[in-house]
């Protein structure tokens, strides 16, 4: 509990504090607006100056770190665990806070605070575990951080892993297991942004489905395989280059005396043709035209034509004679280029075998650094294959590992039984001190984690909501106070009675006088006078009898909490 604040600052208003309900008054001068109000006299403030001594950052815009306040120093006499102790900070080393005259970080202070008040373990590796700001901000909430929003929330920027564990951790629930869930979503977050970046970024071409990838694989390596089976046999031919050309001079040799023996064969064949077409006339049938004309050739002239034909049958058998020793020149040629041909054809076919079973060290450079290339690219298809099966899997497995956490959440909530029981209780038997009807709190199982919803059937009143939260954080403070883990008091902002009636504000700040007595716990409730109810309590019950001696104004630049005007 919270026995005494106070400062160096001269015009601060020292505040002293009882245990059970405890009430801050706040004047609001005639003619002031509601804004002049709040900012002038301090309600606000004082929650501040709560946080700011119980281990809250003090960031360069906090009131304690402004000209105003950040050379004055502000402490707390407090009870926390069983223990009276004295803590003071000052706006101008933030970082230290003096513990009963010891000086030691704002970090161990909040180590200190965590085990004192909520029995926070500094053993626990858990990444998403329960922080001392995170439960006390629940026992005190802020305005300015949109504490008053939501039952289950104390702040707008608090993730909703935290509120799990938070709550869980206040109500006894197991808080490791939405622990467990928020490294779920961790892991499920990381991989649907390796898929949109392999849908949609630069990283695409590193992704894609794996029978795909099992596919390019196995053909890649396929060709990885032949062509290493290549290299194996290779033989380097130092004078590679040097065969190649003469196998080049050959087949032009070759196909040289080709065209030659064409030349020939076309030649013998016109030769044959001229051989039978030579004959020598014959002059037996000049002798008998000359008959058939009627003359008698005389013998002089019948000699002759012998003689002509003698002459004639001499010079075609020399014809004949010479066309065919041209005939059997040609085919000697056609013979010998044939011969040529063939030991030509051999030494190529020497050559060729040379180079077929070798080839010159630069192609030989050449396939290795193929080799290379395919390699590479097989050893990316495959981290790429393993990638894309661990992505694939791992979808699965987080689906098993969900369905597995909703199974030991109900688990829990079923070995629990008693406590959430207790839970629901005593929400029903708060709210129903307030309204007719009774409220519920429900806890469920679900794929996302615990879920815990409170409700009050009284749509037509005013400030529903901000009585659902009064009843869940007196619910917590009393079950707080009975398993030790609660700082020992709950603090409510006047904005928590923004808008309800004031019959309501009267039965709730009855119903937490009642309930602090009862649990032995402190509620510290700040109000302007103008809404303090002054009917609506049960008979005997003194409001005023619990409102702090330390009253507060707005009327002078003097009245509020430091005795102080912020602009």
């Amino acid at each position: 509990m919270i026995r005494r604040l106070a400062s160096d600052l001269r015009s601060f208003k020292t505040l002293s504090f009882e245990p059970g309900l405890n009430i801050i008054l706040s004047d609001k001068s005639e003619g002031a607006t509601d804004r002049q109000s709040r900012n002038g006299a301090g309600k606000t403030s004082f929650i501040e100056l709560v946080h700011f001594l119980f281990g809250a950052d003090a960031r360069p815009q906090s009131i304690f770190r402004g000209p105003l306040l950040s050379k004055w120093t502000f402490s707390g006499s407090v009870d926390i665990g069983g223990t009276a102790m004295t803590v003071a900070r000052s706006g101008s080393k933030p970082s230290r806070v003096i513990v009963d005259s010891e000086a030691i970080s704002n970090v161990a202070w909040k180590d200190v605070l965590g085990k004192s008040c909520f029995g926070l373990s500094e053993e626990s590796d858990e990444r998403w575990k329960p922080s001392f700001r995170s439960l006390f901000s629940m026992v005190v909430r802020r305005q300015q951080d949109s504490g008053f929003q939501q039952p289950m929330q104390h702040s707008a920027r608090q993730q909703p892993w935290d509120q799990q564990v938070t709550i869980c951790y206040l109500l006894g629930l197991d808080w490791t297991v939405p622990a467990r869930f928020q490294d779920l979503r961790e892991q499920e977050r990381v991989v649907k942004e390796l898929r949109r970046a392999a849908r949609d970024g630069d990283l695409g071409r590193y992704f894609g489905r794996a029978a795909d990838l099992r596919t390019s694989l196995t053909l890649s390596e396929a060709q990885g395989s032949r062509l290493r089976g290549r290299l194996d046999g290779f033989r380097v031919v130092p004078e590679y280059q040097e065969l190649q050309r003469e196998a080049d001079r050959i087949t032009a040799e070759i196909n040289g005396l080709s065209m030659e023996n064409v030349a020939d064969r076309e030649l013998t064949r016109e030769l044959r043709t001229s051989m039978e077409e030579e004959d020598a006339p014959d002059h037996r049938d000049v002798a008998k035209l000359y008959e058939e004309a009627g003359i008698v050739l005389p013998d002089l002239p019948r000699r002759r034509l012998e003689e002509v034909a003698r002459f004639h049958r001499t010079v075609v058998e020399n014809r004949r004679s010479h066309l065919q020793a041209e005939i059997g020149s040609a085919e000697g040629r056609i013979d010998e280029r044939n011969t040529r041909q063939a030991q030509l054809d051999q030494r190529r076919r020497q050559i060729m075998e040379i180079l077929r079973s070798g080839g010159a060290l630069e192609h030989y450079t050449d396939l290795r650094e193929e080799l290379g290339r395919i390699e590479a690219q097989s050893e990316s298809l495959r981290e790429r294959l393993e990638l894309a099966e661990r992505m694939e899997r791992t979808k699965t497995e987080q689906d098993l590992e969900r369905a597995r956490l909703v199974q030991v959440l109900r688990d829990d909530i079923r070995e629990r039984d008693e406590i959430v029981r207790e839970a629901i209780l005593q929400f029903e038997s708060l709210s129903e001190s307030l309204y007719e009807r009774a409220g519920s709190l429900t806890i469920a199982d679900t794929q996302t984690g615990p879920k815990f919803e409170v409700h009050i059937d009284a749509e037509r009143s005013k400030g529903i909501t901000n009585m659902q939260i009064f009843c869940f954080d007196l619910m917590l403070a009393e079950l707080g106070a009975r398993r030790g883990r609660s700082p020992g008091f709950l603090i409510h902002d006047s904005h928590l009675f923004d808008g309800v009636d004031e019959r309501q504000v009267a039965k709730a700040l009855q119903l937490g006088a009642e309930r602090a007595d009862r649990a032995g716990f402190q509620y510290i409730v700040t109000l302007n006078s103008d809404t303090m109810p002054r009917e609506g309590f049960s008979k005997g019950f003194d409001v005023e009898r619990y409102v702090v001696g330390t009253r507060l104004t707005d009327a002078t630049d003097t009245g509020g909490l430091f005795g102080l005007r912020f602009n």
